[in-house]
């Protein structure tokens, strides 16, 4: 889905992303629904404060892969600016004076696979990030 640039925006992929993991039987209670939320709250506030362009919204998109073992749950958050990559390291922790940084480092944290990569078909770039979820 494609949002605009702002916070209500970012408030609204949000809450689409808890939403729809809802109804594909993750409740909002569950740790899946709240941890990818926070990581869609996440990475939609960086596209909006680090990627934003005039004019141009961000998309978001969500996605569930099962197979006997597992399901993994991905988030991709796209955004038209092109000259701005966030690091490929592991970020550093942020400390407690900073008012800044703690977006990529918490969903390092809370992740279990994430990168960056220029965005396909687009200008700009797309940041995901997986939960593999185990069977049984």
């Amino acid at each position: 889905m494609q949002f605009t640039s702002t916070p209500r925006g970012a408030r609204l992929a949000r809450r689409l992303v808890s939403h729809r993991l809802d109804e594909w039987g993750h409740p909002y209670d569950s740790a899946p629904n709240e941890t990818l939320t926070l990581i869609a709250a996440e990475l939609a506030a960086n596209a909006i404060r680090h990627g934003h362009v005039c004019g141009r919204d961000f998309h978001v998109r969500l996605i569930e892969c099962t197979s006997k073992a597992t399901t993994v749950l991905r988030i991709e958050v796209a955004d038209t600016r092109t000259e701005r990559f966030p690091s490929l390291e592991t970020p550093t922790p942020p400390t407690v004076d900073d008012e800044s940084g703690r977006g990529l480092f918490l969903v390092s944290q809370l992740a279990d696979r994430w990168c960056v990569a220029p965005r396909v078909g687009a200008p700009g770039k797309s940041v995901w990030a997986e939960l593999e979820l185990n069977h049984g």
